[in-house]
């Protein structure tokens, strides 16, 4: 097996932040520095920043409703933390992207780094569906500006479609984006005047969220 995609399944990281850390020195095979391109044979050991990694024997991915509240990652620096919704037996998989604190809905964690590669790099521009609600009705001026010319953020012009969810008001939207910069739809919508109060993922690529119940999770059958 090619380093690379040794270290990306056994660290559960894509294979571009596997090729990175070879190419930093980080990883070694047989106490030897390892070289992009070479290959893992039976019985060799391979070290990343000086801990042993082995591949999993198979690969295990999830789908988490995530409550608001909780925060992705391991520490909660007095945060709830989505490891507290699942069992030891899973504390090792990764949440491919992140929702923040406030936000909720689908979060799929694995330890295949090559769907979390699929999923997550730029060029594949999967598809992200969100559910929002706003503290004040959108103006039809403000919907144009978003969909048609993009609002220009500090990296970058943020452009998406919305669309209503109810024809009743004009507070709750359905947001589909093939972007995922951090608190992308937030900051949009705070450059216009507009706070979020209530942002639901529901979809994630091929992955929806389905009757997930909030703060339960589904196995998943292997890659889609």
């Amino acid at each position: 097996m090619r380093i690379n995609r040794y270290v990306a399944l056994s660290a559960g990281i894509s294979r571009r932040a596997a090729d990175m850390a070879i190419t930093e020195g980080r990883v070694a095979i047989d106490n030897q520095r390892a070289n992009p391109g070479q290959t893992v044979g039976d019985g060799q050991i391979v070290v990343l920043d000086g801990r042993v990694i082995v591949p999993p024997a198979k690969t295990t991915t999830v789908l988490l409703n995530k409550p608001p509240g909780y925060v992705c990652s391991r520490i909660g620096q007095g945060s709830k933390t989505i490891y507290e919704l699942l069992p030891p037996e899973l504390h090792d998989l990764k949440s491919i992207g992140r929702l923040d604190k406030d936000s909720s809905g689908l979060l799929l964690l694995t330890n295949d780094g090559a769907l979390a590669q699929n999923l997550t790099h730029p060029r594949h521009q999967k598809l992200k569906i969100y559910e929002i609600i706003l503290d004040k009705p959108l103006a039809p001026l403000h919907r144009q500006m978003i969909q048609d010319f993009g609002i220009q953020l500090e990296d970058g012009p943020s452009t998406f479609s919305i669309e209503r969810i109810s024809e009743r008001d004009d507070l709750h939207w359905r947001v589909s984006m093939r972007e995922g910069r951090n608190r992308q739809i937030r900051r949009t919508f705070k450059s216009i005047g507009y706070t979020v109060t209530g942002l639901h993922r529901i979809q994630f690529g091929p992955y929806t969220l389905g009757q997930v119940a909030e703060g339960a999770y589904d196995k998943l059958p292997g890659r889609l």
